[in-house]
C-alpha cells in the first residue's frame, strides 16, 4: 500500500471525515458513499474514548464556543463521537464501496477497539508524534501506518519512525502544519523534499488544512504520494473543521489534479511535432521571396512563407533547404517544393 517503489508515479488519497459526521451514523455512511465516487482510496474517521483521554478536570471544564455542542467540554466531545458499535457497519460500507477503512486512535482503548474491528490501516495523529509508548502499541498491530508530523521536531519524528520500523513494513510520513485552517503561505511544502531525503524507506505525503486544492499537485511535484484532506458535506455546518474542508466536488478536483500530474510530465513525441492540426491548417509553407532563376542558391534573403490549403515545405524546415539550388525558375510568392531543389 505504501511501499515507496509501488507509489513512484501513483498516489493514495485519504478523505478525512474526522468528526464531521456530527456523531450521526447515517451521515457517516453518507460520507462513505459520496466520497467513494471522487476517486478516494480510503475514508478516515477518528476514534476516542474521551473519559480515558481527558482528565476529569479537562473533561468537565466549561466550553463556550460558537461550535460547541454542549457547554461542558467532555459532553461536547461525546456528541461528536461515533458509537463504537457502528464501526463494523462503517467498515463494511467502505468494503462495499471499494475503499480502505481507516481511523485514528487517540488513546489505548480506542486502539484496541479498532484492532478488534479490523481497520485496514492506522493513522497516528500529529498529537502523538514522539509518544513512543503509544506508537509502539500501534506498531505491534502490524498494519500499515500513516504518521502526521505537525508540530514535531526532527528528532521526535526520527524516534517515532524508528519505533514503527520495528514492526511495520509500510509507513507513510505526512508533512503537516497543525493550523486550522492553514493559509497558503504557511504550508511549507519544501519540507516534503527534506522528509524524502531523511526517510528514504518511507513514503512521504501531505496532510494539510488548507481550504484550496492547489497544494496537492505542488506537493506531488515535491515528492508526496499519500494525501489526506478533510472533507465535508456542508462547509456551513457547525464545527471547527467544516469551514476549510473540501466538499465532494472540491475533493474530486483535488484527486483529479494530483493524478494528472504524472501524465503531464512525459514530453511529446518528436514524431508528432509540427503535425498538430493548427499547423496543418495555418502553418506557413516556404515560397520565393523574390523572382528566382534556375541555378539560384536559396538564402536567408530570398525566401518567405505563406499559408496554403495544405502544407508543403514548412517554414520551420528552412534550415534544410537554405544553401540548396533551384532546378527551375520560380516567381515571387510561388511555392518551392522539394522536387524543385538540387
Amino acid at each position: 500500500m505504501f511501499k515507496r517503489n509501488e507509489l513512484k508515479s501513483n498516489s493514495f488519497l485519504i478523505a478525512e471525515v474526522g468528526q464531521n459526521h456530527q456523531g450521526d451514523l447515517d451521515l457517516a455512511i453518507q460520507y462513505i458513499r459520496e466520497f467513494a465516487s471522487t476517486g478516494a482510496d480510503a475514508i478516515k474517521f477518528q476514534t476516542r474514548n474521551n473519559k480515558y483521554l481527558f482528565s476529569d478536570c479537562a473533561y468537565n471544564k466549561s466550553y463556550n464556543s460558537e461550535n460547541a455542542f454542549s457547554d461542558v467540554y467532555g459532553q461536547h466531545r461525546e456528541k461528536l463521537e461515533l458509537d463504537i458499535s457502528w464501526l463494523p457497519i462503517l467498515k463494511k460500507e467502505c468494503q462495499d464501496n471499494g475503499l480502505k477503512f481507516m481511523s485514528t486512535p487517540f488513546d489505548e482503548p480506542s486502539l484496541e477497539v479498532l484492532d478488534e474491528v479490523g481497520v485496514d490501516l492506522y493513522k497516528i495523529a500529529s498529537f502523538d508524534v514522539g509518544n513512543l509508548p503509544f506508537i509502539n502499541r500501534v506498531a505491534k498491530k502490524g498494519k500499515p501506518v500513516v504518521l502526521s508530523i505537525g508540530g514535531g521536531k526532527i528528532d521526535q519524528i526520527r524516534e517515532s519512525v524508528a519505533v514503527l520500523n520495528k514492526h511495520v513494513d509500510e509507513i507513510a510520513i505526512l508533512h503537516c502544519v497543525s493550523e486550522y485552517p492553514c493559509t497558503h503561505d504557511r504550508l511549507g511544502l519544501n519540507n516534503i523534499e527534506v522528509l524524502a531525503e531523511e526517510f528514504p524507506n518511507c513514503t512521504i505525503g501531505l496532510s494539510d488544512h488548507f481550504s484550496g486544492i492547489e497544494s496537492g499537485p505542488v506537493a506531488y511535484m515535491k515528492g508526496a504520494r499519500v494525501f489526506e484532506k478533510h472533507v465535508t458535506i456542508n462547509r456551513a455546518w457547525k464545527g471547527t473543521d467544516h469551514s476549510f474542508a473540501l466538499t465532494r466536488h472540491g475533493f474530486r478536483n483535488f484527486v483529479r489534479d494530483i493524478r494528472r500530474v504524472p501524465e503531464m510530465m512525459p514530453p511529446k513525441s518528436t514524431i508528432d511535432l509540427g503535425k498538430e492540426s493548427v499547423f496543418l491548417k495555418l502553418g506557413k509553407s516556404i515560397v520565393a521571396g523574390c523572382d528566382l532563376k534556375h541555378g539560384d542558391e536559396l538564402t536567408l534573403n530570398n525566401l518567405s512563407g505563406k499559408i496554403f490549403g495544405e502544407q508543403f515545405i514548412p517554414v520551420r524546415e528552412s534550415n534544410e533547404i537554405i544553401g540548396k539550388t533551384l532546378n527551375k525558375d520560380i516567381k515571387k510568392g510561388e511555392l518551392i517544393k522539394r522536387k524543385d531543389l538540387t
